[in-house]
């Protein structure tokens, strides 16, 4: 019996059948920690390369790119007619906060330049054996150089200074202002061509070529002084609107060599022309007026004219009253008027209006 009951223990063992064990095992399997790591990979969040994409959108957020302003500084292109006469209106904004003493020293440097040029177109056209028309082409170009310096150097001169007519039609400039500055511009070119007039004197450039030099300046001097009072005025008209235009067509370049270009072709048109120009004159005359009392200047200019010379108009009341006058008169309405206010009123007026309303008489 004892045998049975160890079989029967030996089947009671049976009973805790380990195999029930490993499936029970296998029931709590789902230990699968390779779902966790599905979590990490879900986890993954706060993923960094979504951080660096939001830089990258960051860096497409730059406002200004170099690359475009560097095209607009070197744009080759001319300024457009309008764009010109806004800077016009701009420069005229910045001469009314000008001082006094500034405008006149500005005024007596372009006095200086434009007799510069004035002296230089003498010396070149003395002894020229030339076709008087192209002597007076190579004596237009040579001038040119007082209105290059005056550009170039900033200067004040009062033929040019007309233009500014267009910042006071836009109160940009008061009238008190505006008169100040052509005024005292005005008295420093007179200042300026009066010391080169000193200068070329005394450096004796009047006994180049044996008297050619100022034998010539003495017939241009003397040829100014015995116009009539209509024929300086239409001269001087003429002459301040091409000045003018050298101007405006001088404000569309972008460099100095395309303000040099521009301005060669309407200076030197005035000049070839033979038309009066105010600070022009400021050298010339005064320089006849003081060669006049040279007696081999006389000869030499008379021998170039093949007559006898009258020169009783030669004198600084002839300077002032029959040519400064009427030239005077002549440059502000050709620039004022011809320039300045027809480009004004072309590009910049205010626009008009205009709106009708019919008024029933009777209601329906």
């Amino acid at each position: 019996m004892a045998e049975k009951k160890t079989g029967k223990t030996s089947k009671t063992s049976k009973s805790v059948k380990t195999a029930k064990t490993i499936r029970t095992t296998k029931a709590v399997k789902p230990k699968k920690p390779v779902k966790t790591a599905k979590t990490v990979k879900a986890a993954k969040p706060v993923g960094k390369t979504k951080t660096v994409r939001t830089t990258k959108a960051v860096k497409s957020t730059k406002p200004v790119q170099a690359p475009e302003s560097v095209q607009t500084v070197y744009d080759i292109d001319a300024y457009s007619p309008p764009q010109i006469a806004k800077r016009l209106d701009a420069v005229a904004g910045v001469k009314a906060k000008d001082s006094a003493v500034n405008t006149f020293l500005l005024g007596i440097n372009a006095g200086v330049f434009i007799a510069l040029g004035a002296q230089f177109c003498t010396l070149v056209i003395s002894d020229s054996g030339l076709h008087a028309g192209l002597t007076a082409v190579f004596a237009a170009i040579v001038f040119c150089l007082g209105l290059i310096l005056v550009v170039v150097g900033g200067a004040e001169l009062f033929t040019g200074n007309c233009m500014v007519v267009i910042g006071y039609l836009d109160k940009r400039i008061t009238t008190r202002r505006i008169v100040d500055h052509w005024t005292i511009s005005l008295i420093g070119n007179f200042v300026g061509s009066l010391l080169v007039v000193f200068f070329v004197y005394k450096a004796q450039q009047f006994a180049f070529y044996d008297y050619m030099v100022g034998g010539k300046a003495l017939l241009i001097a003397n040829k100014k002084v015995n116009l009539t009072f209509t024929n300086a005025f239409s001269k001087a008209v003429l002459c301040n609107a091409m000045v003018c235009m050298a101007v405006w067509v001088c404000f569309s370049a972008r460099n100095v060599a395309d303000k040099i270009m521009t301005l060669i072709f309407p200076i030197g048109g005035f000049v070839a022309s033979g038309f009066e120009h105010l600070v022009a004159n400021m050298y010339f005359i005064p320089m006849g007026i003081v060669l006049k009392s040279k007696p081999e200047v006389v000869a030499a200019a008379e021998k170039m004219a093949g007559k006898t010379l009258d020169l009783s108009n030669l004198t600084w009341k002839g300077f002032f009253v029959l040519n400064q006058f009427p030239v005077f008169l002549g440059n502000v309405f050709g620039g004022v008027f011809l320039a300045g206010v027809a480009f004004w009123f072309i590009y910049m007026r205010p626009k008009l209006n205009f709106s009708f309303t019919i008024k029933e008489d009777f209601k329906r």
